[in-house]
């Protein structure tokens, strides 16, 4: 029987993001409101990956993300690397990484908490990077990685 694989074409300009783990996959897929753009997208899961089990990755065409978007795809993809591609090439390797704080991109899991009342722009201080974990700076509830929400 003859080998049989499925290729997937190169982009000439966008971003690939590598090494998403595969459960979270379309939840990065939500908070960078990917289903909402009109450029090529090209996605797949369950890969498999020697450092995390199965992986994701999704290539976007012509799309490039500032640092807010980074930032939210390091609260649920910590592991993540983002390759920047120009004229076919990768020109820059980045790994994403999560930040020491987090501003105005995640709510706080505490419905009693001032930001889910008023409107204050939440802010958390990042007290674990690996298994991310935010603490809320106003009502210092922690926050883990399971129930991180975007906003």
């Amino acid at each position: 029987m003859k080998d049989k694989k499925l290729e997937v074409s190169a982009i000439e300009n966008g971003t690939v993001i590598d090494h998403i783990p595969a459960n979270v996959l379309f939840k990065v897929i939500s908070i960078l409101n990917l289903d909402k753009i009109d450029k090529q997208i090209t996605f797949g899961t369950n890969l498999i990956s020697k450092k995390l089990g199965k992986k994701a990755i999704i290539k976007l065409s012509d799309t490039f993300f500032i640092d807010k978007e980074i930032n939210k795809i390091a609260l649920v993809a910590p592991q993540a690397k983002l390759n920047i591609i120009r004229d076919y090439s990768v020109v820059e390797k980045r790994i994403v990484e999560v930040p020491e704080e987090i501003i105005g991109i995640a709510k706080c899991m505490n419905p009693k908490c001032i930001t889910n009342n008023e409107r204050i722009v939440t802010r958390f201080q990042v007290i674990s990077k690996s298994n991310v974990k935010l603490k809320c700076h106003y009502c210092e509830k922690i926050t883990d990685q399971d129930h991180i929400e975007i906003v």
